[in-house]
């Protein structure tokens, strides 16, 4: 499972970070969240695998997005949340 986050989508409501403490983490400077060992695989676009037993927490942090700026997809690429 991996999740990606458009961070230039984000508004810094930071309900991410309320609920997946360990996978988002507050960038008060820039008023966004980061997405917490991601990788930039386009502009503002991050990635990373979804530790085990992360799941619910991943699947959480993105139902909880107002703007939709997080997505989690299944180890076959079949996007499942938001």
């Amino acid at each position: 499972m991996r999740v990606e986050f458009d961070r230039d989508t984000c508004i810094g409501m930071f309900q991410c970070v309320a609920e997946w403490g360990e996978g988002f983490e507050k960038d008060t400077d820039d008023g966004k969240a980061d997405l917490v060992g991601g990788e930039e695989v386009d502009d503002d676009i991050f990635v990373r695998e979804v530790p085990e037993g992360a799941e619910l927490d991943a699947k959480f942090a993105a139902r909880s997005c107002p703007v939709d700026a997080i997505v989690v997809y299944d180890d076959d690429g079949e996007q499942l949340v938001p």
